[in-house]
């Protein structure tokens, strides 16, 4: 049976109607999904250290120098830690829903590269397709001296949360003098906590800087870091530290801030 032309015009205009009908109702749907992906959190990322190298001698000015203190008396128990996320360790406004996780978790999202989540209600970490951690502390290689490639690390049982003035030397600094609510906020400060690759983690150990500084990219950062909580905290330097310190500020300021 033929169709009249007013029934085919009229089939045309549904046709094109139902179209446009599809693409706003796909393209509300993407809205929507792009809006629901937004309310899981700030977008993960390394760290972003922008080191300001005029800051550096400033911050190593004011560093009190005394010889260390003794170990007696040390555990890690002295540093509570792990707290729950508060305005006080300094993550930021951008990790405030993340109330109900610890310093650890949120330091895990804030150093994550690529796809990685934490969910604000349970605290898992879920790490996508193209997510993961970056270690940029650097690890030289025994036999040659050679700086080994960053390992990219996908597990976050993988990744050391590394502690930048370690809590043993912070207490070698003066933090064994100090109440236990200083020392708490030293172990779960968001300046002296790092994503790391464990074997550069344990490469460092509990040294001060006179005995140890990263050797990869993240060198500038960490002294900048490292000096923050230093002055923050009234943590002392030593004679051979603070000379290893200022060797090191020179550096950072001769080659603008990067290793």
């Amino acid at each position: 049976m033929k169709l009249s032309r007013a029934s085919r015009s009229v089939r045309r205009a549904l046709t094109v109607a139902a179209s446009v009908c599809f693409a706003v109702i796909m393209a509300v749907g993407y809205v929507l999904v792009d809006e629901w992906l937004k309310v899981d959190g700030p977008e993960s990322g390394p760290a972003k250290d922008t080191v300001a190298v005029g800051e550096l001698a400033e911050l190593l000015a004011q560093v009190t120098v005394a010889p260390e203190l003794p170990m007696a008396g040390y555990s890690r128990e002295q540093f509570p830690h792990w707290d729950v996320n508060q305005p006080e360790h300094g993550f930021g406004p951008e990790y405030a829903q993340y109330s109900r996780c610890t310093t650890r978790d949120v330091m895990m999202l804030r150093d994550a590269e690529g796809s990685v989540r934490l969910d604000p209600k349970t605290c898992e970490l879920s790490v996508g397709s193209d997510g993961g951690w970056r270690d940029e502390y650097g690890f030289l290689d025994r036999k040659t001296g050679e700086l080994k490639p960053y390992k990219w690390m996908t597990e976050s049982s993988a990744v050391d949360a590394e502690h930048i003035v370690a809590l043993a030397e912070a207490w070698r600094s003066g933090a064994a003098t100090r109440d236990e609510d200083t020392r708490r906020r030293i172990a779960n400060d968001a300046i002296n906590l790092a994503a790391s690759d464990p074997s550069a983690n344990r490469s460092k150990g509990d040294q001060d800087a006179a005995n140890y500084l990263p050797p990869g990219k993240f060198r500038c950062a960490y002294v900048d870091r490292y000096l923050q909580i230093k002055v923050k905290y009234g943590l002392a330097v030593d004679t051979a530290e603070q000379a290893a310190l200022r060797t090191a500020v020179d550096d950072c300021v001769r080659q603008g801030g990067s290793v």
